[in-house]
């Protein structure tokens, strides 16, 4: 027998969830194949068979916590599909049991005397009968499989109202979809006070007042954790400032075709905000660093990260040494890891280690906004919408011209307000003045 145990996941992540079992009891498996995919504060994992076998048994379930060590699964060495008989046997009595059923007959038992044809449904209804009161004692009064439990809770069901078609009273996911289309008056209701249960409204449907109780995914639970404590733990300040935006969007114009013939990647703000950013570290080192008890630790490199909304959730991947690239580097490196993101492939070592954060809320239509810090950094940047706005050129003239307001969140602690101010300002200079990013290098 080989354990399937939960390997190291880096830095500071002890735990995880099992997100989905890509693997069933009883299936052959070979060093290599994927067994199940597990969800991470940071990523999503998935972990391998190392050893060639059957899947024996499942220990945890989907939406189990586990730990770095614990043992999920076990497979039994050597074997193959046909060295699991309880699990084929199971699944073909259920197979049986389901034609049987739809045919008005009943499903015959096999015994002693009725020879070895019939012995594999004998041996498939005790395992089946078995694992159903093996579920049902682990998992309460309904046997239900993990898909089916996961998917009642997603859509708020319970589970006792649902009427399994397998013989063994299991209930399966194709039985909630069933259930979930069903007309509302079809619907029975739960246990035996379904009278009661009618009387009192608790069918959130039939009254109006429905609701949908989902589980935060371990993802969103450490983002909301990580949010509240550097609120508790940072003295965080925002100020902010606006930014004259023609000059960028005058050389893009330019530029763009350009640059995007030469360099095969599209010249975006985000290269410029980039560059604007480590310029106004280097005037304000504070806000390239964190702090470790009673010492402050200022980074003498520049990893900046860049927040982006994945369907999980906000990740921040980091572009590591950004002083030393090139606007088109930088370009390409921030869609490589947006790439990620959105595949949900990003790596641990693409999300340790920044040193500043910039974040763009503009991409969905923010005006204003308190960007949080991503501790234990000291300091992030807050991009917003490109707006026409009215601005006053001189005592006599006015002129519509696309404005960003922008937003430095930093931790009082260590950054007095006028470093803050003065970081902003420089930005707001570099990012005016486009050719001045290239004397900052």
């Amino acid at each position: 027998m080989a354990d399937i145990t939960i390997p190291e996941l880096g830095e500071s992540i002890t735990v995880g969830t099992i997100a989905k079992w890509l693997k069933r009891e009883g299936d052959p498996v070979r060093a290599g194949d994927l067994l199940l995919e597990l969800e991470t504060d940071k990523v999503n994992l998935e972990i391998s068979a190392e050893t060639d076998g059957v899947l024996a048994s499942v220990l945890k379930r989907e939406g189990d916590t586990v730990a770095v060590g614990e043992t999920v699964a076990v497979i039994r060495e050597g074997g193959d599909a046909s060295a699991s008989p309880p699990a084929a046997a199971a699944s073909a009595a259920r197979t049986a049991g389901e034609v049987a059923a739809h045919a008005g007959e009943a499903v015959p038992v096999a015994g002693p005397d009725q020879g070895k044809a019939s012995r594999p449904q004998d041996i498939a209804k005790r395992e089946a009968e078995r694992q159903a009161a093996r579920s049902a004692e682990e998992n309460g009064p309904v046997s239900a499989s993990p898909a089916a439990r996961r998917l009642a809770r997603e859509q708020g069901i319970d589970l006792e109202r649902v009427k399994g078609r397998d013989p063994f009273g299991r209930v399966y996911s194709e039985d909630v979809r069933s259930y979930r289309s069903m007309p509302a008056e079809k619907k029975p209701v739960a246990g035996g006070d379904r009278g009661q249960a009618s009387q009192s409204g608790d069918n959130g449907a039939d009254s109006g007042r429905s609701v949908e109780r989902q589980r935060m995914s371990r993802r969103r639970l450490t983002i909301a954790k990580r949010l509240v404590q550097a609120q508790q733990t940072a003295a965080m300040l925002t100020t902010f400032n606006e930014v004259d935006m023609s000059a960028i969007i005058e050389l893009r114009k330019r530029r763009k075709d350009s640059f995007k013939e030469k360099h095969d990647v599209g010249l975006g703000f985000m290269s410029f905000f980039t560059k604007a950013v480590i310029g106004a570290l280097k005037a304000q080192p504070l806000l390239n660093a964190e702090i470790d008890g009673d010492e402050v630790i200022i980074k003498k490199f520049f990893d900046i990260g860049i927040a982006i909304a994945a369907k999980e959730g906000l990740v921040v991947p980091v572009v590591r040494g950004a002083d030393r690239l090139s606007f088109a580097e930088i370009e390409r490196r921030i869609g490589e890891l947006a790439a990620k993101a959105r595949s949900n492939s990003l790596k641990l070592d693409d999300l340790q280690g920044g040193s500043f954060t910039i974040t763009n809320g503009g991409v969905f239509g923010s005006l204003l906004s308190t960007p949080i810090l991503n501790t234990p950094q000291v300091g992030i940047l807050g991009m917003h919408r490109i707006q026409l706005r009215p601005v006053a050129i001189d005592e006599e003239r006015m002129e519509n011209r696309p404005m960003m307001y922008i937003a430095l969140s930093y931790d009082h602690q260590i950054v007095d307000g006028s470093k803050g101010v003065r970081f902003l300002v420089t930005v707001k200079e570099l990012l005016e003045d486009p050719e001045a990013l290239l004397l900052e290098g």
